[in-house]
């Protein structure tokens, strides 16, 4: 028989081996971070990147032709993965997220419910009838490559431009200063969330707060609870060292002057033109 050992819950749990593989944790908001700063194409200017991509995705949106969605998510996955040097399958990590919530908000649209045999395609399930038709599916998948293809438009921007450049970017916009500052503090606060969370993680498994269903959810309100005391001790304290540092309500950093040059711009245009002219073409 194994000894057994109490957690700090009381309950009684079998001592077992885990194996923890510290370091980077892909598809998550310090991934996305992590490959702006060692991307590629992170030397191009900023500002170019952000009107670029959001040039391309109105017109993602607006021209809404599968065609259309189609090139601007095989554009940039090129510039994201062979120009910005990003592994093909990191980059589908990172965009998993957003292809399952997108699958799942399309669904509907393709299939529906009734109490009646209707469509081209039925499943009786004994108290009313899933349908769906070729239509339905169409607008479905059309619907999933014209958002998919807006988000690859954003992706390649957020996983090649740091968060300061973007934001940076949006002051010269002139976007009202409260949302600026809101958006720096916010985001760098978020990271500092997400190590603390995981240092009381890590420090509860250790002490195998996870064993079993009961467990894991007296530890998991653990967590929750001591997460809330511990966020606004830290605020205080970042608050206190940034008046320290004479912060008068103004985040400023150090930025890079990146020249936007001419080939850049002329390949920018031509692919806006080319998906113009698919459209045309397509209709």
């Amino acid at each position: 028989m194994r000894p057994k050992s109490k957690n700090q819950t009381g309950h009684s749990c079998d001592k077992t081996h885990r194996h923890h593989r510290a370091g980077h944790k892909h598809g998550q908001g310090s991934a996305i971070d992590f490959y702006a700063y060692i991307s590629n194409i992170r030397h191009w200017n900023p500002a170019f990147k952000v009107t670029f991509s959001v040039t391309i995705l109105l017109l993602c949106i607006i021209l809404n032709s599968p065609y259309v969605s189609v090139a601007v998510i095989l554009a940039m996955a090129y510039l994201t993965v062979v120009k910005g040097g990003i592994p093909l399958h990191e980059y589908l990590s990172i965009l998993m997220i957003p292809m399952v919530f997108i699958l799942l908000s399309t669904i509907t649209i393709g299939v529906d419910f009734s109490n009646q045999s209707l469509g081209q395609y039925n499943l009786y399930l004994g108290f009313g009838y899933l349908y769906t038709s070729q239509a339905k599916l169409m607008a479905m998948v059309f619907l999933m490559l014209k958002v998919f293809g807006a988000i690859s438009a954003m992706e390649m921007m957020t996983l090649s431009t740091p968060s300061t450049e973007i934001i940076s970017v949006l002051r010269k916009a002139h976007v009202p200063k409260l949302i600026i500052e809101l958006m720096n503090l916010i985001y760098r606060y978020i990271f500092i969330l997400l190590d603390v969370y995981a240092k009381m993680k890590n420090s509860a498994d250790s002490r195998q707060g996870y064993c079993d269903f009961k467990t894991s959810c007296y530890t998991f309100g653990s967590v929750a609870s001591n997460m809330l005391v511990v966020s606004l001790k830290k605020a205080n304290a970042y608050y206190s060292a940034m008046e320290a540092r004479c912060y008068d309500g103004d985040l400023l950093f150090l930025e890079e002057d990146k020249k936007v040059s001419k080939v850049q711009i002329i390949f920018g245009a031509a692919f806006i033109v080319f998906l113009i002219l698919l459209w045309i073409v397509t209709i």
